[in-house]
């Protein structure tokens, strides 16, 4: 078996949307709002918004370059071919340990919303959680669409009932939004920063672009309907929970939809939201075990990962190896690290990816332009700024990481090259 294999182009434009919204739709919308109220209050509207800029320019740089470039591995590739390899390399390493990072999260979240009680239980709950999806996802893209399809379904459903509770239940008040406490401009563009993890799952259709029908035309379309979507419905969840619990409750909460149900007089939906925001985390932890192996079978295809990720399944034709590999780090993880930690550290390695991906659009030609370049420059500029909004820790703790991979590929690059000659 070579390690050029195709992998089944399967997936349709709804597919692929489904694929985008479970990314998305995850834990984010049922916490970010905390801290993001913590640091803007009612500011974190405008937050919102700034992050959905942000995603937007991402976004559509993300479907412009799958558009020319329909194979696995996302801006990795991308780089590669409009950047230099190096490039597209520090894009492929800030994926992989970012998303990687962001697979613990939203484990732990699930185990958290689902399994109240001790913290072992929910760390066992979160591994089994891992375990289960990672065998989804080895038995073929199809199946991880199907199954995405359900949990996105689920959790939307969740959302709705807990916002018609919370407006239903009396308690909402215009009032809460009458004073606007930002926080100045750095509130406003950290709770921006911290909301846009909610938004980052966009580009694993981008990542997906070697499964899907007609990618040309399918990618550049699900991209954005998949964000727009999603861009509405938080702008309506966050007005919602600020009309019925103000921003300082929001501020001082771990489960900021649930306290605004309370609040608002419909504690009989909590049980809803808490079972929503489980399936939510489920569907964007399937969504990124399938992400993150289609960037290390990219990257193990081109040498700057042990070739022994390029595996591609005989009968699932899917990244069997590196999707393993992804499963079992992960395990690794949702037993040693805590939540909070394992955000900050996803957030850097997804803006520099981004950044990345803005700068490999910006080069492309005017033929295979789709959008302006100054949507390139401002998607480039607002990943640095939101970069500075991040804690000092993770920041310091990315760019370590980022420095290891580089430093790692630069000493395998001086090796000498042994010869293939004879071997499969």
């Amino acid at each position: 078996m070579t390690v050029t294999e195709s992998l089944a182009r399967r997936l349709g434009t709804g597919d692929a949307v489904v694929i985008g919204l479970s990314s998305m739709i995850g834990a984010g919308v049922f916490s970010a709002f905390a801290p993001a109220a913590a640091a803007a209050g009612t500011g974190l509207l405008i937050g919102l918004g700034v992050a959905a800029g942000v995603a937007y320019c991402n976004a559509v740089a993300s479907a412009q370059l799958a558009a020319q470039y329909p194979t696995s591995g996302g801006t990795y590739i991308y780089g590669r071919e409009r950047l230099g390899e190096w490039w597209g390399f520090l894009a492929g390493w800030g994926f992989v340990v970012g998303k990687t990072a962001s697979c613990a999260a939203m484990a732990l979240t699930f185990a958290a919303y689902a399994v109240p009680g001790s913290a072992w239980a929910q760390r066992l709950t979160a591994l089994a959680a891992v375990i289960a999806l990672t065998a989804a996802n080895l038995r073929g893209i199809t199946r991880t669409a199907a199954l995405a399809r359900m949990l996105v379904f689920g959790s939307m459903l969740a959302l709705a009932i807990a916002l018609v509770a919370i407006l239903a239940g009396g308690g909402a008040d215009p009032a809460n939004l009458g004073t606007l406490r930002s926080g100045g401009l750095y509130g406003v563009l950290q709770s921006a920063g911290l909301l846009f993890f909610a938004f980052a799952g966009y580009a694993r259709i981008a990542t997906l672009g070697e499964e899907v029908r007609n990618p040309e035309h399918t990618i550049p379309t699900a991209i954005p309907l998949a964000l727009g979507i999603t861009v509405t419905l938080y702008f309506v969840v966050a007005l919602t929970a600020l009309l019925a619990a103000g921003p300082d409750a929001l501020a001082a909460s771990t489960a900021p939809i649930a306290t605004a149900a309370e609040l608002a007089g419909a504690a009989w939906s909590v049980p809803v939201v808490r079972v929503g925001a489980a399936i939510a985390s489920l569907g964007a932890l399937l969504a990124l075990i399938a992400g993150i192996g289609r960037t290390s079978l990219a990257m193990a295809r081109n040498g700057d990962l042990p070739g022994w990720l390029a595996h591609v399944h005989p009968q699932h034709r899917v990244p069997g190896h590196a999707e393993f590999a992804v499963g079992a780090v992960v395990s690794v993880l949702v037993l040693t690290t805590d939540l909070r930690g394992a955000i900050g550290f996803s957030s850097f390695g997804v803006l520099t990816y981004y950044a990345i991906a803005n700068a490999s659009a910006f080069t492309q030609a005017a033929d295979r332009r789709r959008w302006p370049r100054a949507l390139n420059v401002a998607g480039l500029v607002s990943c640095a700024v939101l970069v500075v909004t991040l804690p000092v820790s993770a920041v310091v703790a990315g760019a370590a990481v980022l420095a290891v991979g580089l430093a790692g590929r630069l000493v395998l690059r001086k090796q000498p090259v042994i010869s293939s000659e004879g071997s499969e």
